[in-house]
């Protein structure tokens, strides 16, 4: 079955909203690549929230393969889907576009409450 909110997601590729005039930004790379393991819905994503100064203070990719756990139960996730919050990494479960766009969106308002920043 066809996502049709795909094409929303990857129309957001290579742009840049700046949130209000605080220098709060989000910016979007999406891409299409060949269905793998790692990559089991075809597409390379990259959803940031950056602050003034430039630093990723939340994220939602699959750039890169993460490790959850610590010492010997350290594990290697196969899938790549992930988010960023400050500092963590946490696996994600992507299930459509739809969902990811909502999911990241809720996070951006999440922190940036808790930083205490208007719009």
């Amino acid at each position: 079955m066809r996502d049709h909110s795909l094409d929303t997601l990857l129309e957001l590729h290579g742009q840049t909203y700046f949130l209000g005039d605080n220098g709060f930004r989000v910016k979007f790379d999406v891409r299409r690549v060949e269905v793998t393991d790692e990559r089991p819905h075809g597409l390379k994503y990259s959803l940031t929230l950056h602050e003034p100064k430039g630093d990723r203070v939340v994220g939602f990719d699959n750039a890169h393969a993460i490790e959850i756990g610590n010492g010997p139960a350290k594990k290697k996730l196969t899938k790549y889907d992930h988010k960023h919050r400050f500092r963590t990494i946490g696996p994600y479960d992507y299930e459509d576009a739809a969902t990811l766009l909502g999911d990241f969106w809720a996070e951006v308002d999440s922190v940036l409450d808790e930083l205490g920043v208007k719009l």
